[in-house]
């Protein structure tokens, strides 16, 4: 108490001192006296009601158990009452246990009586339940059969109650009730039949559907109410639980399979197209029946059945099932093409589960796949393994097809442009219409060995051509659509890899998309060399007549030439563009070189297929086809078939050379018309030869072959010397004074000008031995 108080009164000096700090605050001494004193006054008060609570609970507390104690004791005493007389009544319990059994035989009884009116008109209940069936009046017929049940049921109980082991009199209610176990049994026949008729009946009798789920749900409340007595007494009933739901849902579960599998109608000997029929069928049914089940059905079965969502699970792994036995089957490659077509896409497109009218019930995205991702790797496996064969046949019977095309007497098919083609490149690739990327990557593996046989069958055609010119008629047309299927194989094949192959796929067909481009241009190289050797080989004899003694008498050589060249011209305007290009850079080539280019030839093609693009097709057409004539009649003049003998003769010839320059620029620039190429230069030089051969004062040979070499600087000796030889007045020594002189002389050559007498030889003959 003492510590307590020197707490107190040091606590006191420290607020004392917190309160008087300064010398002002001795002014409000009083006032913080009388607030001190209000603190105190109503602390003193709070704790004397806390005090005077604790006491008046206390008090309570002490009453309660007081009152305890006596109830306690007075228990004890009843216990102790209870306990005596019940020790004092055992011996008259034992002495009531007939009365005991006399109440359970009067509630025997009791239960009898009040069945009796039941239990004697058994036969005649189940007669008019035979009928009501029959007549298809269920919901009566199940009312008379449950009243049945339950007289049955009350007597096999009571008799249990009484002695749950006399199987004696349990086997004879059984017995004489058991044709009411029959009319059950008939009656879950015509509900099963109804209910596997559900979707039908559903639309033509909603009412018969109804009373099936009613009568179903009363025997569900009656099995719980059965099972329910079970726990507590042990009995049930013979024949309980009935689980007419249970056997509800197995009932349509075996309908919907049965529907799945008996869609299939046809089989592969009967129709090619079987599976594309069967699965077409099964979308159909599926997709009906959902939406009958989701705006009928749904409206006739109580909430918890959950009637939809229960026949969406069937149908789906029906349709599972089904898929894999159709998986598991000896599928040929388009039929597997089917089958994953329609598991993979249709079953969930809006065309069957993703259909606007079954959402939102149905979300495709949480449907499970129908048949397992190892199940289509083993289907893909299959196909493509089966595939690649096919392929390789499909390809080859193509090209033999195409082959027979080749040989026809009518002019090939022109697509919407005019070119010529033939069904080749469209049967080819329309097998790859529908396929994925796999499909795509193998058909365009298997095109390399493809191209390589096409291109052989189409140097065997040139070469059979070429042993009898006169068959196939129409060779040039078919040679002109060999060279345009080229480019429509080049075009088809990077139109299918943008269509279906994503930009890193792309990588692993760079080098076989390069190979078949190299292939397809040599087909198409060769091919416009082929048709050039063509023209040629019908200007033949009229090149052969240029220069000659019946030329310089008449002859229409270049006239003939001009028209050849015309008429073959306008059938190759029915080539394809990218390949006119590669058809004018065969004109560079010599006739040695058409056939086949060596490494020079195709280093030349290659650069001028460069300046080649810089042009119109059409100018480089002209041109090309401008050269190579020149060059043809150059070479005549080169291989001295005439030496003129006197001016006259110098002077009409090279008159003549002059005029049929003046052909050839007319030709060509009609060929090139509205190109605006100048083709003049080409022809220049034929004129310019023209002019040496024309001149008539000897003594200015020299300046006119000179003037001649500064312009085309890659005339040779031979070149000169063949010259002068056609022109027939110049001595052996002036020709050697020219040779020897142009050979010391300066060469400036115009850096414009393409070399053209390089490409010409003269004969083997030298010239020292010229000279001699």
């Amino acid at each position: 108490m003492e510590e307590t108080d020197r707490e107190a009164v040091a606590t006191a000096v420290q607020r004392v001192a917190g309160m008087l700090q300064r010398p002002d605050q001795l002014d409000k001494v009083e006032q913080y006296r009388r607030r001190e004193a209000r603190k105190k006054a109503s602390v003193e008060a709070r704790l004397k009601a806390a005090i005077q609570s604790q006491l008046d609970g206390v008090r309570t507390g002490l009453s309660q158990l007081h009152n305890a104690l006596n109830d306690v004791k007075d228990i004890q005493q009843s216990l102790i009452d209870v306990n005596k007389d019940w020790r004092q009544s055992i011996n008259t319990i034992e002495n009531l246990k007939d009365v005991k059994d006399a109440v359970v035989q009067h509630s025997q009884l009791a239960a009898a009586v009040e069945n009796l009116k039941n239990i004697f008109s058994v036969p005649e209940i189940v007669r008019e339940t035979q009928d009501l069936i029959e007549r298809g009046e269920l919901l009566q017929a199940h009312r008379k059969l449950m009243d049945l049940e339950f007289s049955r049921d009350n007597l096999m109980y009571e008799q249990y109650r009484m002695d749950s082991k006399n199987t004696h009199d349990m086997n004879l209610i059984h017995t004489y009730f058991g044709d009411m176990q029959k009319l059950s049994e008939e009656l879950a026949k015509q509900l099963w039949m109804v209910v596997q008729r559900s979707l039908v009946t559903v639309r033509r009798d909603p009412t018969l559907l109804v009373s099936v789920v009613r009568i179903i749900e009363r025997e569900e409340k009656i099995d719980r109410r059965m099972l329910d007595r079970k726990k507590q007494t042990g009995f049930i009933p013979p024949g309980r639980p009935k689980k007419w739901k249970e056997k509800m849902f197995n009932i349509l579960e075996r309908t919907v399979s049965t529907r799945i599998e008996g869609t299939q109608a046809d089989t592969r000997e009967s129709d090619k197209m079987w599976l594309v029929r069967h699965l077409e069928i099964i979308r159909k049914y599926v997709l009906d029946d959902l939406l009958v089940a989701k705006t009928l059905l749904d409206e006739r079965f109580p909430p918890h059945y959950d009637i939809f969502n229960k026949l969406l699970n069937m149908y789906h792994q029906a349709l599972s099932t089904r898929m894999q036995e159709l998986a598991a089957e000896d599928l040929e490659a388009n039929e597997i093409v089917s089958l994953l077509s329609w598991v993979l896409n249709t079953y969930k497109s809006a065309e069957m589960m993703g259909n606007s009218e079954l959402s939102p019930e149905v979300d495709v995205n949480s449907l499970n796949p129908l048949i397992s991702q190892n199940v289509v790797d083993q289907l893909l496996s299959k196909y493509m393994s089966t595939l690649t064969s096919n392929i390789i046949g499909w390809l080859r019977k193509a090209l033999e097809t195409d082959k027979k095309d080749w040989i026809k007497e009518t002019e090939p098919e022109a697509d919407q442009d005019g070119y010529y083609q033939t069904t080749l490149p469209a049967i080819v690739f329309q097998i790859n219409e529908d396929l994925k990327t796999k499909v795509l990557l193998l058909c365009l593996q298997q095109m390399n060995s493809f191209l390589t046989r096409y291109k052989d069958e189409a140097q065997l055609y040139k070469e059979e051509h070429l042993k009898n010119r006169q068959y196939p008629q129409c060779y040039v047309q078919y040679m002109i659509a060999v060279i345009n299927n080229c480019q429509t194989f080049k075009e088809s094949i990077i139109s299918l890899k943008r269509k279906y192959l994503k930009v890193e796929t792309e990588d692993t067909l760079s080098s076989s998309h390069t190979s078949m481009d190299a292939t397809l241009d040599i087909i198409a190289k060769e091919g416009c060399s082929s048709l050039l050797d063509e023209v040629f080989m019908d200007l033949e004899p009229h090149l052969n007549e240029l220069m000659t003694k019946k030329w310089l008498m008449g002859s229409n050589a270049v006239g003939t030439i001009c028209v050849t060249v015309e008429d073959y011209f306008n059938d190759f305007a029915k080539i394809k563009k990218p390949y006119k290009k590669m058809l004018h850079a065969v004109y560079w080539s010599s006739p040695a070189e058409t056939s086949v280019m060596t490494g020079h030839s195709l280093t030349r093609y290659k650069e001028q297929g460069c300046k080649a693009k810089q042009r119109s097709v059409l100018k480089t057409m002209t041109i090309e086809a401008h050269r190579r004539v020149v060059v043809e009649y150059i070479r005549a003049i080169m291989l001295k078939r005439i030496s003129f003998k006197n001016a006259e003769e110098r002077k009409e010839g090279a008159e003549r050379m002059i005029k049929e320059a003046e052909q050839f620029r007319f030709l060509f620039k009609k060929l090139a018309a509205g190109s605006g190429e100048d083709t003049e230069g080409l022809c220049d030089i034929i004129e310019a030869i023209a002019e040496v051969i024309k001149l008539t004062d000897p003594s200015l040979l020299y300046l006119e072959v000179s003037t001649l070499v500064s312009k085309y600087p890659d005339i040779r000796d031979d070149h000169i010397a063949a010259l002068l030889t056609v022109r027939g007045d110049a001595s052996r020594d002036m020709k050697q004074t020219i040779i020897e002189t142009l050979d010391q002389g300066p060469s400036q050559p115009n850096p414009n000008y393409v070399p053209i007498f390089k490409e010409i030889t003269v004969p083997t003959l030298t010239v020292p031995k010229l000279l001699k």
